[in-house]
Parts: C-alpha cells; sequence; structure tokens
C-alpha cells in the first residue's frame, strides 16, 4: 500500500484511477484493458508530480524527506555494496541497533560503511530507535572508523536520523561526549570519508558522522541544527509554525548548496526517491564513484587539509579573510576606532584613573 503525503491527494485520485483501469474485471461491464486511458492518466500523473515537486516549500521538502516509503540505509548498503560484513558493539557499554556498521567491497575497493537506519514497519523502526543514535552508537563507529583509517580504508556514510537520543540513559552515558569525540574522529582521519545525507540530518546526531570531505545530499533530504517543529517551539513558543521555521533555518539541499555547506546534490525521481528505487540507486553509486576516484591520487596529508579548509570555509564568503583560498591563518579587520583606543592606550587609563578617583573623592566628602 502506497502512502501519500497531504499535498499529493490529486495524485493518489489518478493513481487509484489507474489501478483500477490495471484490473478491470473488478468492475461491472469491462472486460479488457484500456491501455490508452492508463497512458493519458499516467502522463496527467507524471504532469502533477513534476509541476508539485518543482514548487515545493522548505516544510514539505521536510515531508518528503520524512517519508515512511522512502529509502532507508540498509536499502543502500544491501543493493550498492558487497560482501558487506556487519560488525558491533563499542566495546564500552553494548550494541546499538540504530546505526549498521561494517567492511564491504564498492566498485571492487574496500570501504567503511556507516549507515543510519531508522527501520521499514513499527516493530524494526523501534528495534532501531527510529534512527537516533546513542552514545555507544557513536563510540562503535569511532571503533570501527580508527580500524579503517589504519588500514588506509575510504569510508562512506549514509545519514538519516531526527538527531541523538534524548534519553535519560544516554545523556548519562555521556551522550554529548561521544558526539564530539565523534566529531574529533571524523575531522583527524587520513582516509577520505563521503557523507550521504539520504533524508533527515538531523542536529548533532548527523554531524557527527558528516564531517567529511565530501557532504553530499539527496534532492529532497533535509540538514539541519534542529527540526523545524523544535526551532518552532523555541522561538515562538508554537510548534504549528514549523514553516516559517523551515523557510529561516535554510534546511533544503538548494539552499545549502548556495551556502557551501554540502558539496553537491544527488537528483531523485520525480515525486521523491520512493518512486524509483533503481533509479535513485544509479544516481547515488555515480555519485560515490565519481567522489571515490577524485581522492585516489591524493595524500594523506592532502585529505586532512582539504577536509579542514572545507569547513573552515563555511560562512567566511562575506568574513573578515585576507585569504579565502589559505584559511590556516585567519585574520580579523580592525576598526579606527580600536586603532585610536590601542595608541592612546596609557591616556586613557590615566583618564579613567583620574575619573575614579574624582568619584571616590566626592562620596568620602
Amino acid at each position: 500500500m502506497k502512502n501519500y503525503l497531504n499535498f499529493e491527494k490529486e495524485v493518489e485520485k489518478l493513481e487509484t484511477e489507474i489501478e483500477k483501469l490495471k484490473d478491470p474485471y473488478n468492475q461491472d461491464g469491462l472486460s479488457e484493458v484500456d491501455t490508452h486511458k492508463i497512458s493519458i492518466t499516467q502522463e496527467e500523473i507524471d504532469k502533477k508530480l513534476k509541476d508539485i515537486y518543482s514548487k515545493l516549500d522548505p516544510w514539505q521538502t521536510t515531508m518528503v524527506a520524512r517519508h515512511e516509503d522512502r529509502p532507508k540505509a540498509k536499502f543502500f548498503i544491501d543493493n550498492l555494496f558487497n560482501d558487506f560484513i556487519s560488525l558491533s558493539g563499542d566495546r564500552y557499554y553494548g550494541e546499538d541497533r540504530s546505526v549498521l556498521t561494517g567492511f564491504a567491497k564498492f566498485n571492487g575497493i574496500s570501504v567503511l560503511v556507516i549507515g543510519q537506519e531508522k527501520g521499514e514497519d513499527l516493530e524494526s523502526r523501534m528495534d532501531r530507535n527510529f534512527g537516533m543514535m546513542r552514545p555507544e552508537g557513536y563510540r562503535k563507529t569511532i571503533r570501527l572508523m580508527k580500524l579503517a583509517n589504519k588500514f588506509n580504508i575510504p569510508i562512506i556514510s549514509f545519514i538519516d536520523t531526527p538527531g541523538a537520543y534524548p534519553g535519560v540513559g544516554a545523556e548519562e552515558r555521556g551522550q554529548a561526549e561521544a558526539i564530539a569525540k565523534s566529531i574529533e574522529c571524523c575531522m583527524e582521519l587520513k582516509v577520505p570519508t563521503l557523507a550521504v545525507i539520504i533524508g533527515e540530518g538531523g542536529s548533532g546526531g548527523a554531524i557527527a558522522l558528516a564531517s567529511s570531505n565530501k557532504v553530499i545530499m539527496l534532492e529532497n533530504a533535509i540538514y539541519s541544527v534542529i527540526s523545524p517543529e523544535g526551532c518552532a517551539t523555541i522561538l515562538w513558543r508554537d510548534p504549528k509554525k514549523m514553516l516559517d521555521a523551515a523557510k529561516a533555518m535554510k534546511l533544503s539541499a538548494k539552499d545549502l548548496l548556495e551556502l557551501k555547506v554540502i558539496d553537491e546534490i544527488i537528483i531523485e525521481p520525480i515525486g521523491g526517491a520512493h518512486r524509483d528505487r533503481d533509479l535513485i540507486l544509479k544516481n547515488v553509486k555515480e555519485s560515490l564513484v565519481r567522489n571515490l576516484k577524485s581522492f585516489f591520487q591524493k595524500s594523506s596529508e592532502e585529505i586532512i587539509n582539504e577536509r579542514k579548509e572545507k569547513f573552515l570555509k563555511i560562512g567566511r564568503d562575506r568574513g573578515f579573510v585576507s585569504d579565502k583560498d589559505n584559511l590556516s591563518s585567519l585574520t580579523t579587520k580592525t576598526s579606527k576606532v580600536h586603532k585610536i583606543l590601542k595608541s592612546n592606550q596609557i591616556i586613557l587609563s590615566a583618564i579613567i584613573l583620574g575619573l575614579i578617583s574624582t568619584i571616590l573623592y566626592l562620596f568620602i566628602s
């Protein structure tokens, strides 16, 4: 059974009509399939979808990113990689089933695969904690990323989480420290790292694994510091203002590419990735092959520096930077007032001391 979003009602009606046309024997008086009408209706559906998805607002994009039928990390791992060997446990506390990790072959190359997995149905979603990782999940990925780094194996991550798990137990076991250590580990790796945001890239739960050489987003995915509902609740005390929040947060792939927070957008089939899984697989594979290939001739030092420069450049387009191509030494502009104050520091100190003395004398007398 297909799931439809609230702005896809017309599409749902047309697709229901097509299903009836494909099975005419359930209708009185019909004994053959009307292929001509099916073809016309399908063209109308394609046109409707193209029109709807060309004008999605940020909140509608968020809904598409959260779609129940959207391909999850396990789908990509099962279909893009060969000989996947799942590895478990953080060697401190336990296993976190919200993240799949293991070594595999991709296009003939050994890679470490990390995938935040939400689950496909209610039972698997509860088992996977809806893709919300706990501290042991981050510590597991840190353990395996260090192992991959030791053997010079590239790392590919699939990001899809509303955020890190906010439970009391997770906080007691050091959630914030685990996320910080994961980011630190990602930034220090000497091997190429690719992060593909396939659905939701929520908060520190996403950035903990997305601090990569290349951050790639599916066209209808989102990437933000907080959910639109959470932002609206904090700023306006009203979670219903999620559209305003979504617009202000610039969480869509198009906005983030413009801001240079991400490096590439993978085009989705019309109507979302869930409507043509074979096509989205093909597009993701092409992107991964191309991006991995770009690192083959680079040294470990070049890979680290490229990653560092990438994150240092975010938000610096309008900042006080003397050389945007080399951000290893950032400088700030000094205002004229600051220069005057600095050059007359002794005189100003004497004036301030004089004023303090005068005030004290007046109070005493």
